[in-house]
C-alpha cells in the first residue's frame, strides 16, 4: 500500500475529545499528511468515539458507514472511549480496520503502517485500561476562536453509572508549568479564550509525580493552576468547562470572581436531586452542598452562569423522588440544564441495580426538564436584554452571521461583520431569538481587543 497522504477526522463527545483529535491531527500533519474535510474522501479516517450513551456506540457505527461511502477504500481506525470498552465490538463493524485503545491512541502512527500487513478488516490493538498512565498533551485548534486545552484525565471516582475511568483509567494530570507552557502557545497563534479540560479537572494535581512503590502525589492543587493560567498573557478568557461540587471550593470560586482572565461561568454536575438517589449512584456530596455552592456563586458573581448536568431514569428514581429533584432545580437560582437520560452501561453496579424505570417514564422525565432548562435560559437571558457585555465573535453556519458568547455565556448571534471575528467587543444585547440566542446591537461599537 503506498503511503496514504490524507487523513480525516471526525469527534464524538466531549470538548476533552476534540482537544485529543486536534492533538493527534498535528501528529499526522508533522508526518507529511494532509488534513482534509470528512465528506472530501479521504485515505484514513480516524474516528474518535464516547460511550457515554447507547446513541454514542450506534453514531459510531453510522460514522464508519459515512466514511466508506465518502472513500470506499479508505482505512478506518476508530480510538476513544468506546474503542477501549468494545474494541471487538468495533472491530466487527464492516469497514473498520483498527481499533486502538486508551494507551495506544496517541501512538496511531505507529500503527498505520501495519494495516497494510493486516491479514483482513478488525485488527485490534487495545490494552488493559490500567496501561494508561502517562498524561498526554491535548489541545484543540484551528476551527474556532476558543481552545479546548486538556489539563487532567482519567478519574479515581466510583460513580455507580459511569464507564469512563473503565474507558480512560486512574486520574492523572499535567503539571502547573506544562499547562501555562500550552497556553502560552495558544496565544502565539492568536486564540483569545481557552476552556480548561478534563474528566475531573477539579482532581488537577493526580498522578503529576509518579514514584513505582509510592503513592502518587499532588504536585499541585486545581486553585494552583487557574491563578498561574491567570498571569499567562494573550489570552483574554479562561472558562472551566466543568468542575464536581465537592471540588469547587470557596476559594476557586472567590478566585475566578475576582480574576480579570477568568469569566464568570461555572458548570457544576448535580446528577439528581435526591440524596436517595445521589447516594445509589455513589457521588460525593448531598443536595445541601449542591445548594450552598450555588448560592456562593450567587452571592459573589450574581452574574454569573450556571449550568447543570442531571440524569433521569436512574434505577430505583421513584416519581417522588424526580419530582424532588425537579423542585430542586426549579428553586435554584441556576442559568441551564444538560439532561441525560438514563442508559445501562455494561460493568457498572447501576446496571444491576433492582427497580430499573421504564424507557418512555425516562424520556418524559428528559422532557419536563428540558422544557424547565429552557424556562431557566431563558429568564437568565432576559436580565441582560438591553445592557452591555463583552462578546468573543466566530463565524456562524449561516454566512450572513457572525455568533459567539459572552462572558457569562449567552449566546449572540448578529450580522456578519468580518473585521469583528476573533475579537472581543461590547455589545448591546437585544432581543432572544426564536432559535434561543440573542440577538445584538454591534453597530459603531468599536472593538476593544
Amino acid at each position: 500500500m503506498a503511503t496514504p497522504k490524507s487523513v480525516a477526522f471526525y469527534t464524538l463527545g466531549c470538548k476533552l475529545n476534540y482537544s485529543e483529535t486536534s492533538a493527534i491531527g498535528r501528529s499526522f500533519e508533522d508526518k507529511g499528511y494532509r488534513e482534509v474535510k470528512f465528506n472530501e474522501g479521504a485515505d484514513i479516517y480516524v474516528i474518535n468515539t464516547c460511550s457515554v450513551t447507547d446513541f454514542a456506540d450506534r453514531k459510531c457505527r453510522k460514522v464508519v458507514r459515512q466514511a466508506l461511502r465518502a472513500a470506499p477504500q479508505a482505512f478506518v481506525v476508530v480510538i476513544g472511549c468506546y474503542a477501549q470498552l468494545k474494541p471487538q465490538e468495533i472491530a466487527d463493524i464492516p469497514g473498520v480496520d483498527l481499533v486502538l485503545g486508551a494507551a495506544e491512541k496517541f501512538r496511531i502512527l505507529d500503527f498505520i503502517d501495519d494495516l497494510s500487513k493486516a491479514p483482513g478488516k478488525g485488527m485490534v490493538v487495545a490494552g488493559e485500561v490500567t496501561e494508561a498512565k502517562d498524561f498526554i498533551n491535548a489541545f484543540s485548534f484551528g476551527d474556532r476562536t476558543r481552545s479546548f486545552l486538556k489539563v487532567q484525565d482519567g478519574c479515581n471516582y466510583k460513580c455507580s453509572f459511569c464507564t469512563i475511568p473503565q474507558a480512560r483509567g486512574k486520574s492523572r494530570s499535567n503539571t502547573v508549568s506544562s499547562v501555562v507552557a500550552n497556553a502560552e502557545e495558544i496565544a502565539s497563534r492568536g486564540v483569545k479564550e481557552i476552556v480548561l479540560t478534563g474528566v475531573n479537572i477539579g482532581d488537577f494535581g493526580n498522578g503529576t509525580e509518579v514514584i513505582e512503590g509510592v503513592k502518587p502525589k499532588k504536585e499541585a492543587l486545581f486553585i494552583d493552576l487557574i491563578k498561574a493560567l491567570d498571569q499567562v498573557e494573550g489570552i483574554d478568557r479562561f472558562r472551566i468547562s466543568s468542575i464536581e461540587p465537592n471540588l469547587c471550593t470557596d476559594e476557586i470560586i472567590s478566585f475566578v470572581a475576582n480574576s480579570e482572565r477568568f469569566v464568570p461561568h461555572f458548570h457544576i454536575p448535580l446528577q439528581s436531586g435526591s440524596d436517595k438517589i445521589l447516594k445509589a449512584m455513589r457521588r460525593r456530596y448531598n443536595r445541601d452542598l449542591y445548594r450552598q455552592r450555588v448560592d456562593e456563586i450567587r452571592r459573589v458573581m450574581p452574574h454569573c452562569c450556571i449550568g447543570v448536568d442531571v440524569i433521569v431514569g436512574f434505577p430505583g428514581e421513584t416519581e417522588e423522588d424526580f419530582l424532588e429533584t425537579y423542585e430542586f432545580l426549579n428553586q435554584l437560582d441556576i442559568s441551564y440544564l444538560h439532561v441525560f437520560t438514563y442508559s445501562e452501561r455494561a460493568n457498572t453496579p447501576a446496571a444491576e441495580m433492582e427497580n430499573p424505570v421504564p424507557i418512555a417514564e425516562r424520556r418524559r422525565r428528559n422532557e419536563m426538564l428540558r422544557i424547565l432548562s429552557e424556562k431557566k435560559r431563558q429568564y437568565f437571558y432576559r436580565q441582560y436584554q438591553g445592557q452591555f457585555r463583552e462578546v468573543l465573535f466566530e463565524a456562524n453556519r449561516k454566512p450572513e452571521l457572525m455568533s459567539g458568547f459572552t462572558d457569562n455565556y449567552i449566546k449572540i448571534e448578529a450580522p456578519l461583520q468580518p473585521e469583528m471575528i476573533n475579537r472581543i467587543s461590547s455589545v448591546q444585547l437585544m432581543n432572544i431569538t426564536e432559535e434561543g440566542h440573542v440577538s445584538a446591537n454591534v453597530m459603531e461599537i468599536p472593538a476593544i481587543g
